[in-house]
């Protein structure tokens, strides 16, 4: 990673912050709300999207690493108010659900 990519990730990092659904719901409305698979690292796909680094963000469409909310899941994050991390890279607003990891005795 570049001086300059590492920076840009330390200042994603940082604007990283937990969010609840009911403050997502009026970017969902807009249709800027994009969903970042749980096994992806949400600051790494924001900075492809910065970047419009057109190549990357096609893999994680294809995948399905990125996608946008559809009324499905915004319904699923109404109904269930999971723990929601985002980050924005105007116009979008990029959510990752956070899934916590069981504790084993």
């Amino acid at each position: 990673m570049t001086e300059q990519a590492s920076t840009l990730y330390a200042k994603l990092l940082g604007e990283t912050a937990k969010i609840s659904w009911q403050e997502l719901a009026p970017f969902f409305a807009r249709g800027n709300l994009l969903k970042v698979a749980a096994c992806a690292d949400l600051v790494e796909v924001a900075m492809g999207v910065a970047e419009d680094d057109r190549t990357k963000v096609a893999a994680w469409l294809a995948s399905g690493d990125l996608s946008k909310v559809d009324e499905k899941l915004a319904q699923d994050f109404h109904d269930r108010d999971p723990e929601l991390w985002a980050v924005v890279i105007a116009p979008w607003v990029l959510v990752q659900e956070r899934v916590r990891k069981e504790s084993v005795h």
